[in-house]
């Protein structure tokens, strides 16, 4: 309930006022004169005040002047023996929000009392969504000038102050990572380490361990006792990327931990307790891997408490020019290059690329393209991207790869049709995981035609140098 501050200095007023508004409900602050009012105003949050015009000292008007440079937005009724139009006048000039004439009915003062707050607090919401409205997020090293990513750092706004566990979700290289990182930067925990773990890059006979600790002799070469992810995590954030490729019995483990907040460490029996928020992130379509039974139902529930989904780059395209100006900029410093900008042609061969590795692609092609690059700004010869074929159902992506007519795969604007070609062949490789023989069905070409183009690329054959 609202806390309520009264400036009275006749006694028993205050005290009759002081009881009734009590007994509604609201927390009330009393004041014999203006001064006393005042400090309790600097002093405490006050949501509105019921003043008298004639004080002693310092009058009533002059309160409520003052008290309106302590708080512009604050009610405050003000109540009067002098019940002439004048002193009313003056009263709501000042910044009154209304007035009651003495002698008043305590009915009458609770219901002018329950309708300024409401006012009050209407308007409070009125200028929050205002507020929300016309704000535009913005944290450390992400780039969001689109609609889509401007809604996702705003619920990073709502979220990273509470103590709820995040669930990260979108394609790799959307930037899984820097989120992560400005929940917890933003976090009352901030002050407490970010531990991050990749589930994929460590096998699953270490994983347990890496997470969870071991104690000496758990295992041929456990020589000492070892903390885990979670204990060096403890009153900070622990981020799990890659959630998804976690295997069955880890997952129990962490469920666990998640439930109770508590574990044991390999060979160990002592249960340890910590406190710490989890933030989780996947590539992977976890629904999909709960109906195929690789994922815990149960785990996925603990884990997708707060869900935010990063869209890839080819749906917030208008962040693409700010992302080549910040990579232009960090790398051209790194590198002592005087690189200032990128030409228009580059820039719109970047815009119409549907980066299949989203924003760590744009990274690493800028990178390279600074590098390389020999004058003060980027051209369509320091680009070197990477073709691809495009994705199955993306739009942006099969537009990027086909002319207008839809016809056949067409080179962009400023690459050659040999550049093309090449990329190609590297992508199908890619596919095939470097089955020659697989790449050459995909390309419909014969094997003795793709060595012959692999050899023009420098691209050794494995099975000549074996012979």
């Amino acid at each position: 309930m609202a806390t309520i501050l009264i400036v009275e200095d006749e006694a028993k007023m205050l005290r009759l006022l002081e009881l009734n508004l009590s007994e509604e409900g609201y927390t009330v602050q009393t004041a014999p004169d203006a001064e006393t009012g005042l400090k309790l105003l600097r002093q405490d949050r006050i949501d509105l005040v019921v003043t008298d015009l004639k004080l002693p000292g310092m009058n009533g008007l002059e309160f409520l002047a003052a008290a309106k440079r302590v708080d512009a937005r604050l009610p405050v009724i003000v109540m009067t023996a002098y019940g002439t139009v004048e002193t009313a006048v003056e009263a709501m000039k000042a910044g009154a929000s209304d007035y009651v004439l003495k002698p008043f009915s305590l009915e009458e003062i609770k219901l002018i009392v329950r309708k300024e707050l409401d006012v009050h607090s209407l308007r409070e919401e009125n200028r929050s969504l205002r507020e929300a409205l016309g704000r535009r997020y913005e944290f450390k090293n992400i780039i969001a000038h689109s609609a889509r990513m401007q809604e996702v750092l705003a619920t990073v706004d709502r979220v990273a102050p509470t103590n709820s566990t995040v669930l990260l979700g979108g394609e790799s290289g959307v930037g899984k990572d820097l989120i992560a990182r400005a929940i917890h930067q933003h976090s009352r925990r901030a002050s407490g380490p970010f531990v991050k773990i990749n589930c994929t890059a460590i096998p699953e006979n270490l994983l347990e361990s890496e997470l969870f600790g071991y104690e000496k002799g758990a295992f041929t070469g456990a020589v000492n006792s070892k903390p885990g992810k979670f204990e060096l995590a403890d009153k900070g954030t622990i981020f799990l990327d890659e959630i998804g490729d976690v295997p069955g019995t880890i997952q129990v483990k962490l469920l666990r931990v998640l439930q109770d907040r508590d574990f044991e460490r390999l060979g160990g029996t002592k249960t340890l307790k910590v406190d710490v928020r989890v933030v989780a992130a996947t590539n992977q379509d976890l629904r999909a891997a709960l109906e195929e039974g690789t994922f815990r139902e149960d785990l996925y529930y603990r884990l997708n408490v707060v869900p935010i989904s990063l869209p890839p780059l080819r749906e917030r395209k208008e962040d693409i020019p700010y992302l080549v100006d910040h990579f232009i900029e960090r790398f051209a410093k790194e590198s002592g290059k005087p690189i200032r900008g990128i030409t228009p042609a580059a820039q719109k061969l970047l815009m119409e690329f549907h980066w299949p590795g989203n924003v760590r692609e744009v990274e690493n092609i800028i990178e390279r393209a600074v590098a390389l690059s020999s004058g003060d700004t980027l051209d369509i010869g320091d680009i070197r991207l990477d073709y691809s074929p495009a994705k199955p159902g993306g739009a942006d992506s099969a537009s990027s790869a086909m002319p207008a007519g839809g016809s056949a795969p067409f080179p962009p604007e400023g690459v050659t049709l040999e550049q093309f070609e090449d990329e190609i062949i590297k992508e199908a490789v890619r596919r095939a995981n470097g089955n020659k023989s697989q790449a050459a069905r995909l390309l419909g070409l014969s094997r003795n035609a793709l060595r012959y183009r692999l050899a023009k690329l420098g691209v050794p054959d494995e099975e000549n140098s074996r012979q």
